[in-house]
């Protein structure tokens, strides 16, 4: 499935994902207690009762968040979890691709510059500066001189499979 990078208000998805941390984190310690208390108030006083309250408060949680995550409110929140998977994906590419780079491989030079552009977006989404970078401007570089266009917009997980995973 293609990812598209999208432009999102950095302090909206900030004030969003303190507010829903806050709240998943309180459900947890609520459901943890609630099953805890449950549990051990059926089958008499027990530390593994305990700690099974507080599995079952975090599958709870776990499912009520899964329940939750395709809803528009969470739409911000939901588009960085999945930046974050693909940067991720594409780093455990990153010596391979930069060596396909090093050949002007135009998928290489594509994924790079996603790989770069999707890091500024999420430093800035995260109230940090974006790092300077000199990858960054060697990889627009090589896109200027082979006359590719500047940015890339978007990201086919399946061109990773030309770059064996080192």
């Amino acid at each position: 499935m293609v990812f598209t990078l999208e432009s999102h208000d950095p302090d909206n998805y900030r004030r969003k994902a303190r507010m829903i941390t806050f709240i998943m984190a309180a459900q947890l310690l609520i459901f943890g207690l609630l099953f805890a208390m449950l549990l051990t108030s059926t089958f008499g006083q027990g530390v593994w009762l305990n700690v099974l309250g507080g599995v079952l408060g975090l599958l709870a949680t776990s499912a009520m968040f899964a329940a939750l995550r395709d809803r528009p409110w969470m739409q911000e929140v939901g588009y960085v979890w999945q930046l974050k998977q693909h940067l991720s994906r594409i780093n455990g590419h990153l010596p391979a691709i930069r060596h396909a780079m090093g050949e002007d491989n135009r998928t290489a030079l594509d994924i790079l510059a996603f790989y770069h552009q999707g890091m500024a977006q999420l430093a800035e989404f995260n109230g940090r500066p974006p790092s300077d970078n000199s990858e960054r401007q060697h990889v627009s570089e090589r896109r200027a001189a082979l006359g590719l266009p500047a940015e890339v917009e978007r990201f086919d997980p399946q061109d990773l499979h030309a770059f064996k995973r080192q």
